[in-house]
């Protein structure tokens, strides 16, 4: 069990996600940035879809109740222990009683926190994420506590292990981001897909797990920008009569009513999640399915089969 001394920004509890409910409007959540979550659970040992924490915006003070190997993945982040400090993308063993600090320190956005055995939050509709606008579990503060459930092996076997670095994704703060074309590809002037292909888009301060609202040159439509409402995804890119393209994140509404112009491909939707608001900036490129599909394969095996230990592992096994 975990017990939160301080919470800052916006800290949750998200699984894989709440999937089969979209027919009924409810989105799927889960991890804004899901290669990170996804490695944070394999360095423990934990199933791919259990329960981790996610620290967005800010930091996390914890105090552990009991014996336990957690892992820290994301970007922006650096973990302390007491004399220690561990990079991210690696697992490390805690003892009862030590406090364990995840601080905000550089680019990104997000960082994940797993436990070995996961946490055992409360679920709903099948899934543990924290869904806020709909009162699906809660943000975390001061004084909450997670319980952690039984670790798939020993705690020591678990510790003092990483992700090779090359199986990372290369964040950046101007990344070019791959895209498949969007259903409404039509509904915009020549001039305005060469605007949107050719152009660097700021992340707006007024982003968040809903979607990621972009500022730069605008979009010109041709055909309007109203249309009757659709299904949507994470990744799918909006364009609004304002021109300014938002792309949708993982809280994301289920149905939109204005023309997508492109999707985010799933293999780079952790590296646009952590390009910081104001400071970051995006361009896209595009792509096929044939090839999005490819690099998202890849980033699966990636992540099964990059776990290494660390080659000096003094600090990371207590």
């Amino acid at each position: 069990m975990l017990e939160i001394l301080d919470a800052g920004g916006l800290l949750t509890v998200q699984d894989a996600g709440r999937r089969g409910w979209q027919k009924s409007g409810v989105p799927v959540s889960g991890p804004m940035d899901w290669y990170a979550y996804r490695a944070a659970n394999a360095l423990v040992g934990n199933h791919p879809t259990a329960a981790a924490l996610e620290i967005g915006f800010g930091e996390v003070t914890l105090r552990t109740q009991r014996d336990c190997v957690i892992a820290v993945t994301g970007a922006g982040f650096v973990t302390s222990t007491y004399v220690w400090t561990f990079p991210l993308w690696t697992s490390f063993y805690v003892r009862a009683g030590w406090i364990v600090n995840v601080l905000k320190q550089g680019n990104g956005n997000w960082a994940y926190l797993a436990a070995a055995g996961g946490f055992e939050t409360e679920s709903v509709l099948g899934s543990r994420s924290a869904y806020l606008r709909a009162r699906l579990g809660k943000k975390l503060e001061t004084g909450d506590f997670l319980k952690t459930g039984k670790p798939a092996r020993e705690l020591n076997a678990l510790a003092a292990r990483k992700l090779s670095e090359i199986k990372r994704p290369s964040y950046s703060q101007k990344p070019v981001i791959e895209v498949v074309q969007g259903p409404q590809g039509d509904w915009f002037s020549e001039e305005g897909l060469n605007t949107f292909y050719s152009c660097a888009y700021s992340v707006s301060t007024a982003s968040d797990r809903m979607g990621y609202r972009l500022e730069g040159q605008s979009v010109a439509h041709l055909r309007g920008a109203d249309l009757l409402s659709e299904g949507m995804t994470m990744g799918s890119i909006q364009v609004p009569a304002n021109g300014q393209p938002i792309v949708m994140m993982a809280d994301c509404g289920t149905t939109g009513g204005y023309p997508k112009i492109a999707n985010v491909v799933a293999a780079d939707l952790p590296v646009l999640a952590q390009v910081s608001p104001r400071t970051g900036c995006v361009r896209f490129k595009l792509t096929t399915v044939e090839e999005a599909q490819s690099r998202y394969r890849k980033m699966l095996q990636n992540v099964n089969n990059g776990i290494e230990k660390v080659e000096d592992d003094s600090n990371f096994a207590q």
